[in-house]
């Protein structure tokens, strides 16, 4: 046997754990983002259960980036799955707004209480989120805890499945998400202690939607892009091999300001994951 049979035959066995977990949960509301987690989640249950045993529920707030929602819809819509996209309001939770560093904990709270009460309107008793494995292994992670506290379902955690291991079984089953970037919430490109507002989360939408678009006009293109807002800063991460020509672009800091950061420093670099889970510095500005 080849090694390339051997890891076709894991990622065989990683999805059978996968789509026997989703039967064990039974008929299943899957909160639903559009991510490559959840998308796997949707699409195993959608296998698992029949289309009848899965809703898909999507939150619609300030926090979701555009074009997420409509991505979402369409790949709802290819699996056959009821898609409902109900409104949540995570600025009206006071520990959300703060943004101290169990922000995530208020953010999950809102949308899991509302997914969950849509899901009960439709007849489902059960939630699922798209928790992997490598997810619960991450110390910054406050939502995993609102979602335990609520008893919502985690097939990929439950199935043994880690991000790559989401990725493999994504594009064995031809999903469109395979190989999609992250997409975290707004409010994570937000600096710890800046308090999370309508007018920063748009800013940093705009932000990103108009930096993508500078970078193609200039014949650049990165899989990963973020526009943090530091307070007095604002820090564009890209892919590292980007990150050169993207700093000499000057077209950058016009489109910056012009989504709203004003004059404020511009600093191109190289993206990290969870970059400011580990930078504390005083925050002074106020919203």
């Amino acid at each position: 046997m080849t090694s390339e049979s051997r890891g076709g035959d894991a990622v065989e066995e990683k999805a059978a754990a996968l789509l026997s977990a989703v039967r064990e949960a039974g008929p299943v509301a899957v909160a639903y983002s559009g991510g490559v987690d959840s998308a796997l989640v949707l699409a195993a249950a959608a296998r698992a259960l029949g289309r009848g045993g899965v809703l898909a529920v999507t939150a619609v707030s300030e926090s979701l980036a555009s074009g997420e929602l409509a991505a979402a819809r369409a790949l709802a819509d290819t699996l056959g799955v009821t898609h409902l996209s109900p409104r949540t309001e995570e600025l009206n939770r006071p520990g959300y707004r703060a943004n101290g560093q169990d922000r995530c904990y208020f953010c999950k709270s809102e949308v899991l209480d509302v997914i969950a009460a849509v899901a009960r309107e439709h007849g489902f008793d059960q939630v699922a989120t798209g928790t992997n494995a490598d997810d619960a292994a991450d110390p910054f992670r406050p939502g995993i805890r609102a979602g335990r506290e609520r008893g919502i379902r985690t097939p990929l955690l439950d199935a043994g499945l880690g991000k790559a291991d989401v990725r493999a079984v994504s594009r064995l089953w031809s999903l469109p998400t395979w190989d999609k970037p992250a997409t975290p919430c707004l409010a994570s490109r937000i600096r710890y202690g800046i308090p999370v507002t309508g007018h920063r989360l748009a800013r940093v939408d705009r932000a990103e939607r108009a930096v993508r678009e500078a970078l193609a006009d200039a014949g650049l293109r990165s899989g990963q892009l973020r526009v943090r807002d530091l307070g007095d800063t604002v820090r564009v991460e890209l892919d590292a091999e980007v990150v050169p020509a993207a700093a000499r672009l000057t077209s950058l800091a016009d489109v910056l300001a012009a989504a709203g950061f004003g004059a404020a420093p511009v600093v191109i670099d190289g993206f990290a994951s969870g970059r400011l889970n580990h930078e504390r510095p005083p925050v002074t500005e106020e919203s």
